[in-house]
């Protein structure tokens, strides 16, 4: 390979990370071989060099140590040095770094001493995420997170290479230490928005992202890709994004070229003019990444070898393969000049990097996925669109870098039962958005309930990306499950695509305001010891919390457990509208359609009206509003144009939703303002369908602008305790006001809820007779509990009335 050209090919501007590493001077206390940085009363990094030098560039973890100067007080008694913040003491006695010289002590926000750490303990902290799940059948070990229960965890950036201001990556010169001590105590959130400081903010995904995903392992066709489209189309199951396996290249070579994993030319027996083909799901709104293995550079039976080996100062006559090596500048520009971006001007719009590339490059302590994904995320900016890659985690600040590939799991109940968690907990190190292999990737068995549950799931995690195996009898389109299983998972597709209003939102908040979509339950309640006790729940935004059901249903009484904890307050289910007490822990039971999604009081929930189908992901015309009882509530709708290049203030739409409550029996007022901001980005008129939950029926008036009266529908569910009021289209920008008169909780119809249990409860009738008759007999929840406990009925029918009989205390 030629090298002397290397000099006179810089890493043009746009692979080149934004980034302000060097520390206020004031921030700073410095000796000879030390070096503090008070970067927040709360973090603080901690260095070590035996020679005196010290790092100010960037890292592959750390962005930006430009922090505000915190107050602090720093006492130097010759042979010790202290550090005070209002959070931290550090103590030092100036000699290299040991467990009897370098402490901190950690106080809460209440200035109490919350615990102590010495050089060199191990931090238990609550865990953090995992570079694969592949062939994981149930729970895999975690990574370190940046949370703990103790206050405090630290995070060794020691090995971690340097980012130069040109773009590239160097090792670094020294020796030494380099530790970053987090001490929050249990300000979890805070944590995380000093880590983003630190690292880097999550991105703003595309919108398009956030739709449904269909990929799968599969040697498909022109034709039967084409067909399979349009047969979503026809069953009205939309999707947003079109994923090609690797199968869309050659695979089939001759065994003197290695494998086929790598490969770079389009299998035109499949695909006889991938620009038609790209053309046509363009066409029906959908983007397309293709999946690549780089590890095996380019051989010569690629289409682009001859361009890219005389780039590189090769004899395409010898036919000796172009080494992948990720590390050197000029093979990098030529990776993306003869290798992607030839295939972006086809249409392909982002990347799927699979992991072929081991751990290991020619720059010692340099993995190559890390460098992938840090290049590739940058290069896909080049065409004014927003970036986006797609490959697996690769250590602390692939936050950077979204969106995640997690792996190709084993489809078990084990395998689902783990998911929720990992994805929660995944936010303890900043990365918020993994896309997983819904239903699982391979091995297994087929179980259409496990298949139905993982799609539920996936409604409600980061990313919806369906994917499975090359097996034939594995694939997840929803009609080759049982009719049931099928039509929820159908109706869960579409679930997803009505929520883009509400998930768009909540991507906006994760990068302005570093909150993950997904939160364990101790973000919110860390002094509670229940919320650490339900791995598997999770708030899902700001006004959900979801339940996953990862266990089979009950055969006799045909639904589902979750063992749940609601904080305090009044909850309401966002299927069924069963209103609930919070403050306690409690078992969920549900049956095959649903799971339990729980909506705080005063939630509000915008959502795409898809009454009318379209699988098209712009913002709606027509807006379905969720606005849950009970209390006081407000929410900011926030719109763009879904793939600016930019995140700028100037690009986004607002419009703000409140709903004012009041006293039990005076009137409920609900407020949608006008949208202010960029309103060319939404639609002029709107119409709005607004479900009020959990609430009794009740009168309604509804206005617009200046109080003149608006013309409305209004229809009460009493199975659900709904009320819907359907105005139509009116301007983005008139005020529109719906008065309740009488706000009211609705009450739980607790016999009905019963009933319908029994109903399909698979037991002697005359057992289910004597039960029902118990339920109406005994007025209140403890007679009636009592009552039940002496037919000693079986643990899941038993717990299944007690949630219907004790929702409300």
């Amino acid at each position: 390979m030629n090298t002397t050209t290397q000099e006179l090919l810089p890493l043009p501007e746009h692979l080149r990370f934004a980034s302000e590493p060097a520390a206020s001077a004031g921030a700073v206390i410095q000796g000879e071989c030390y070096r503090f940085t008070v970067l927040t009363p709360a973090l603080i990094r901690m260095e070590y060099s035996p020679k005196g030098g010290f790092e100010d560039r960037a890292t592959q973890m750390v962005m930006n140590r430009k922090f505000p100067v915190p107050d602090f007080r720093v006492t130097d008694l010759g042979n010790r040095l202290e550090i005070m913040t209002d959070r931290l003491q550090l103590t030092y006695d100036k000699a290299p770094f040991s467990r009897h010289g370098l402490s901190v002590k950690v106080r809460n926000e209440s200035g109490h001493l919350l615990s102590a750490w010495h050089y060199g303990d191990e931090v238990q902290d609550l865990g953090g995420t995992a570079r694969t799940l592949d062939n994981a059948d149930g729970a895999i070990p975690l990574e370190p997170g940046l949370l703990s229960l103790a206050g405090y965890t630290v995070i060794d950036d020691s090995r971690s290479l340097l980012l130069e201001a040109d773009g590239t990556v160097q090792q670094r010169e020294q020796d030494g230490l380099d530790l970053y001590l987090f001490g929050y105590g249990h300000e979890y959130l805070k944590c995380l928005k000093d880590f983003y400081r630190l690292c880097g903010s999550t991105p703003l995904l595309p919108r398009y992202a956030l739709g449904n995903w269909w990929s799968r392992y599969y040697r498909y066709s022109e034709e039967e890709y084409m067909s399979l489209i349009e047969r979503f189309g026809q069953e009205r199951v939309p999707f947003s994004v079109a994923v090609m396996d690797m199968d869309w290249h050659l695979v089939d070579i001759d065994p003197k070229y290695g494998s086929g994993w790598t490969g770079y030319t389009w299998n035109r027996e499949l695909f006889p003019d991938p620009q038609r083909f790209l053309t046509w799901l363009h066409g029906r709104g959908l983007r397309v990444t293709l999946n690549v293995h780089p590890a095996d550079g380019v051989r010569a039976f690629e289409e682009p070898y001859l361009a890219i080996a005389a780039e590189l100062g090769m004899d395409p006559e010898q036919g000796e393969a172009v080494e992948f090596d990720i590390t050197d500048p000029q093979f990098l520009q030529a990776y993306f000049k003869f290798l992607h971006h030839p295939l972006e001007e086809e249409g392909v719009d982002f990347w799927w990097i699979d992991w072929q590339q081991g751990g290991m490059t020619k720059v010692p302590g340099l993995d190559p996925l890390w460098m992938l994904n840090h290049y590739h995320y940058l290069d896909s900016g080049r065409r004014g669109k927003r970036r986006l890659t797609f490959s697996r985690y690769a250590g602390l600040g692939s936050h950077r870098y979204p969106v995640g590939f997690s792996g190709d799991t084993i489809i078990t109940w084990e395998s689902l039962d783990f998911q929720p968690y990992f994805t929660a907990t995944a936010s303890n190190s900043g990365y918020g958005w993994w896309s997983h292999d819904i239903g699982g990737h391979m091995g297994g068995y087929l179980d259409d309930e496990l298949a139905l549950r993982w799609v539920q799931f996936g409604v409600f995690s980061p990313l919806l990306r369906l994917h499975s195996s090359a097996s034939p009898f594995n694939s997840k389109e929803p009609w080759r499950f049982n009719r049931i299983a099928g039509e929820a998972m159908k109706d869960s597709l579409r679930l997803r695509h009505r929520l883009l209003p509400y998930l768009y939102t909540m991507n906006r908040y994760a990068s302005r305001e570093g909150l993950p979509l997904v939160q364990p339950m101790y973000y919110h309640h860390a002094e509670q010891r229940e919320a650490y006790g339900v791995p598997n729940q999770y708030y899902f935004g700001t006004e959900l919390i979801a339940c996953p059901i990862t266990q089979p249903v009950h055969s006799k009484t045909g639904v589902a457990e979750f063992k749940a904890w609601l904080p305090e307050g009044l909850w309401t289910d966002f299927f069924s509208g069963r209103v609930y007490d919070g403050g306690r822990r409690l078992s969920l039971y549900r049956t095959l359609e649903q799971i339990p999604v729980l909506a705080k009081a005063g939630a509000i929930v915008p959502m795409a009206d898809l009454s009318g189908y379209t699988s098209a992901v712009d913002n709606p015309q027509q807006l379905e509003v969720r606005v849950v009882a009970g209390a006081d509530g407000q929410f900011q709708l926030w719109e763009d144009a879904g793939d600016t290049a930019e995140d700028l203030d100037g690009n986004w739409c607002v419009t703000g939703m409140a709903l004012a409550w009041g006293q039990a029996g005076q009137s409920a007022v609900f407020t949608i303002q006008p949208a202010q901001g960029n309103i060319a980005v939404v639609p002029e008129r709107r119409s709005w369908k607004l479900v009020f939950m959990g609430c009794a029926e009740t009168e309604v008036t509804v206005q617009a602008g200046g109080g003149a009266a608006v013309a409305a529908e209004t229809k009460y569910n009493e199975a659900s305790h709904t009320l819907t009021v359907t105005v139509p289209e009116l301007e983005v920008t008139e005020e529109l006001t719906v008065t309740l008169t009488t706000a009211r909780v609705a009450v739980n119809r607790v016999e009905e809820e019963v009933f319908a249990l029994l109903n399909h409860a698979q037991i002697r009738f005359d057992h289910k007779e004597q039960i029902y008759r118990l339920v109406k007999e005994n007025a209140g929840p403890a007679a009636a509990l009592a009552a039940l406990a002496s037919l000693e009925l079986e643990p899941a029918l038993y717990g299944a009335i007690c949630e219907i009989v004790t929702a409300r205390l």
